[in-house]
Formats: structure tokens, C-alpha cells, sequence
């Protein structure tokens, strides 16, 4: 009975904590991933879970507000740049497409492609966010 009474606890706690946390990246992502994985599988699945959700939430941290506003406000290059591909957060983009960084972050660069102001990591290339 105990039992059953800890993972129904754990559950709804997670129900409730991981929604709430979930913007804050690698830390939620572990937390999240480890109770999730601790009512999965106990203490072995929780340690399981923790590694994949902080690498989860590792891949999905949004840019900052000041990166954003500053992407924002760059006037839009005369040359379009097209792609074939669709562009969404998560996908790279290709390698040929030119980035141009942003001084006050260098973690992050930004391309106009297929008329989207998208926010990238220039080291993978990969789209961290895309700019309405």
C-alpha cells in the first residue's frame, strides 16, 4: 500500500513540478527525466531518466530575451537566402548558409532564410529559435 501511495505521489508531483520547470533547461530536464524515470523504474530508472532529460533539456533552451530583441531589430538583408529544406528549431540549417554573430552573445549567431529571422549555434549550426 505504501508503495502505491509513493508513486501516486511522485506522479502527481511530477505532473505538476515538470510543466512548471520545464523552461529552465538542463536542470529541469534532469529533474523532470529522473522523476519520470523513478516511477518508471526505480532508483535505476531514475538515474537513467536524469541523463536523458538533461541532454533533452540541453538540446531545447531558448535564447535569451536580449539575443531575441537583438535579432529583431537587424534590418533585412537585400540578398534572400533560400533553402529547400523547412526550417524549425532543432534542425540545422546548411553549411553554407552565412551566419553573422551577435556581439553581445557569441554562443549564438542569426540568418535570414526563407523570409525567418532564425537564431542559431554557430558552432553545430543548429536553429535555436526562430524570431516572429
Amino acid at each position: 500500500m505504501k508503495t502505491k501511495m509513493l508513486a501516486l505521489g511522485a506522479i502527481v508531483l511530477g505532473s505538476i513540478v515538470s510543466p512548471v520547470l520545464a523552461q529552465e533547461g538542463t536542470m529541469t530536464g534532469a529533474a523532470g527525466g529522473a522523476v519520470t524515470g523513478a516511477i518508471v523504474g526505480g532508483p535505476v530508472g531514475a538515474a537513467v531518466g536524469g541523463v536523458v532529460g538533461a541532454i533533452a533539456g540541453t538540446a531545447i533552451d531558448p535564447p535569451p530575451p536580449t539575443v531575441v530583441t537583438y535579432v529583431r531589430q537587424q534590418p533585412v538583408p537585400v540578398e534572400p537566402v533560400v533553402v529547400e529544406q523547412r526550417i524549425a528549431v532543432g534542425q540545422p540549417l546548411p553549411q553554407q548558409v552565412v551566419l553573422t554573430p551577435i556581439p553581445e552573445d557569441p554562443t549564438y549567431a542569426y540568418a535570414f532564410v526563407n523570409n525567418q529571422r532564425v537564431i542559431v549555434d554557430p558552432e553545430t549550426y543548429v536553429v535555436v529559435g526562430v524570431v516572429q
